[in-house]
């Protein structure tokens, strides 16, 4: 295969897994919390020798999340969190702290704060969140102060990575960060509300288009590839 044809097949290896991203994206229209993500591609260029033109190769393993707002649905669950505006919760985890803006949460058997995947809930100061298994009343304020009867028990933690880009997806809607975090200063909690996803089904199918035609496009050349080197490989054979 020559340079034309290894070229194109970096693209529509890139192309392939842009289309697995949106395919993604389109299933997690309904998940709590989801952020949409996206191909970044990247552009290698190896010399070919002296005096010779460049080769340029197109890679699709970036990922870009999309931290735009979610729309808020209204559960009137006690312990249902949405954060309007900017950060993330914080999720104590085998693994690291891990950050989420799903905040469907319920209290374990302990009475600690948890996700629905059983991670601790951590505070401003990053400790695990207490509920009282006895408590009657169950109060958010809006700066994330939780109460019970009355009675503030904790101020939820969120944080904010200082690079949005380092974020790193891990089990769809938690995610993990390479770079330092900062605490949101007045962050805004509203309770009894959950963070839709913020994937937009008619911009994802759009671009499912764009990305299935760019990829047929692609096969038709390297079709067309093989059959000019089939021709030249029979008329030198000759």
């Amino acid at each position: 295969m020559d340079n034309a044809g290894y070229v194109n097949l970096t693209r529509q290896s890139g192309l392939l897994k842009e289309m697995q991203t949106i395919a993604n994206n389109i299933a997690n229209l309904s998940t709590t919390g989801y952020r949409r993500e996206g191909v970044i591609f990247s552009e290698f260029i190896r010399s070919t020798g002296p005096n010779s033109p460049s080769l340029s190769f197109a890679d699709g393993n970036g990922r870009l999340t999309d931290t735009q707002q979610g729309a808020l649905d209204q559960t009137n669950g006690k312990f249902d969190f949405a954060i309007e505006g900017p950060g993330f919760f914080v999720l104590s985890t085998p693994r690291g702290n891990r950050l989420t803006r799903a905040g469907a949460f319920s209290p374990n058997d302990q009475g600690d704060l948890v996700s629905m995947d059983g991670f601790r809930v951590l505070d401003s100061g990053g400790a695990p969140i207490f509920v009282p298994p006895d408590a009657k009343s169950i109060s958010l304020a809006p700066d994330g102060t939780l109460s019970a009867d009355g009675n503030p028990l904790a101020q939820v933690g969120v944080v904010t990575p200082d690079d949005l880009t380092s974020l790193i997806r891990e089990g769809g809607v938690m995610f993990r960060t390479s770079s330092n975090t900062s605490v949101v200063e007045n962050p805004k909690i509203s309770q009894g509300f959950l963070e839709k996803s913020n994937v937009s089904p008619v911009s994802e199918m759009s671009r499912m288009i764009e990305v299935q035609r760019s990829y047929e496009l692609g096969q038709k050349f390297l079709e067309r590839e093989d059959q000019r080197i089939r021709s030249v490989v029979r008329i030198l054979g000759q």
